[in-house]
């Protein structure tokens, strides 16, 4: 039996986010920096008050320290409004992550602290702005917004012609202000309108894995090869500053990761754009296996839990869905189970099929061939069983 998952055929729109770079002044870059210190300051007390008092719900709290935000940590109206949202969905998003079991067992450690300490907001984490606090001059690409020494105009921002496109067309609700490794930035969402999705003339599958990121039932093979060569080369490096046990090594740590973070959404990217492309060239859909959990099903050697963790297989599949969202291309997610031991001519399933990574070959039948190239065929397969099924029109009751 087929077990699938059909992502959402109609929506009304798609959201992106479009993030860029400000280009503050001396003192544009102080009051901003002075802003994020009041406001985060003024969340955490907003989130103290609400530990204490078992307030989580926005009106409550809001009427309990809605008159200290302002008084003490210089905040007007808006602002203070929102360091209450940010407080109350910080709590709103640790409930779900219990409830999700992502913080352990009630005994664990980490669960026990989760739920005996208020939340702390960094004192210059991302604070979001409304279009009360912020507004866009698209035309001067500059920005006015709310500051703590009053209203800063003119804040010039760079971004692509692209984005800026995006910006003056869609986008709707708040924009997060970020302070990083000495820069500044807006992030703002964007919803896009959704196209419509056709009904595909059939399908492409996608295995994903480890050594080749991504296989396509076409026979398109991308290797991973260059990123797990960079991954080593950064683990070591990483090693190296870990040694040291510095204040400047720990910083260094922090700009490595997100580099090394940018190096593999940046791969995922090109990969999921060429795949979208090709099926929206031939006018298929793409089909990938659904491989929720898997860190916690499959059992590793110490020296290969690293590289499972840093397998990026999981962005890969958003990056995919959302850009055929965004595409108009059907999107759908398969059972993974023994995709790589069943044979796609005769169906004969054995472990024996696949002696070894790279090879194929059906113990009945004798078909042979590249293993993830017959596991993204096996994925096709399996997709357009399962779409023929879900799309099938229900009959009228009796």
């Amino acid at each position: 039996m087929v077990v699938c998952a059909v992502a959402a055929l109609r929506s009304e729109v798609v959201k992106l986010v479009v993030q860029v770079k400000l280009l503050p002044t001396t003192v544009q870059a102080s009051a901003l920096e002075a802003t994020l210190i009041a406001c985060n300051r003024a969340a955490t007390h907003a989130s103290a008050v609400a530990f204490a008092k078992g307030l989580m719900d926005r009106n409550g709290l809001q009427k309990e320290v809605y008159t200290d935000l302002k008084a003490i940590f210089g905040l007007s109206a808006q602002p203070a409004v929102r360091a209450v949202k940010k407080a109350v969905d910080a709590y709103a998003a640790l409930q779900a992550n219990l409830r999700a079991g992502n913080l352990g067992p009630l005994t664990s450690k980490r669960h026990r602290k989760a739920i005996s300490t208020p939340i702390v907001f960094r004192p210059k984490a991302a604070q979001p702005f409304d279009d009360r606090c912020l507004s866009w001059q698209y035309d001067a690409r500059t920005v006015s917004i709310w500051t703590v020494d009053g209203r800063m105009r003119g804040i010039r921002f760079a971004c692509s012609p692209d984005q800026l496109k995006k910006l003056v067309q869609y986008r709707k609700g708040e924009s997060d202000l970020v302070q990083r490794d000495g820069k500044w930035y807006l992030i703002a969402t964007c919803d896009l309108p959704h196209p419509e999705v056709c009904e595909p003339a059939g399908w492409i599958g996608v295995d994903r894995g480890i050594v080749n990121l991504a296989t396509t039932s076409d026979g398109i093979n991308y290797q991973g090869r260059g990123l797990s060569r960079y991954r080593r080369w950064q683990a070591r490096k990483r090693a190296e500053l870990q040694a040291r046990r510095t204040r400047s090594a720990t910083r260094r740590l922090a700009r490595r990761a997100r580099k090394e973070k940018r190096h593999a959404a940046h791969v995922n990217h090109c990969i999921s754009k060429e795949i979208v492309s090709v099926a929206q060239r031939t006018g298929r859909g793409i089909a990938v296996e659904q491989l929720d959990g898997i860190r916690e099903r499959v059992r590793l050697r110490r020296d290969q839990r690293d590289t499972l963790s840093s397998w990026p297989f999981h962005q890969l599949g958003q990056h995919l869905a959302y850009k055929a969202r965004k595409a108009g291309v059907a999107f759908f997610e398969v059972d993974a189970a023994y995709t790589s031991q069943r044979c796609p001519r005769c169906g004969h399933t054995e472990r024996a099929n696949r002696p070894d990574r790279d090879r194929f070959r059906c113990r009945r039948c004798g078909l042979a061939g590249p293993s993830d190239v017959v596991a993204g065929v096996n994925v096709r397969n399996r997709a357009r069983s399962a779409w023929a099924f879900v799309t099938m029109p229900v009959p009228p009751p009796a």
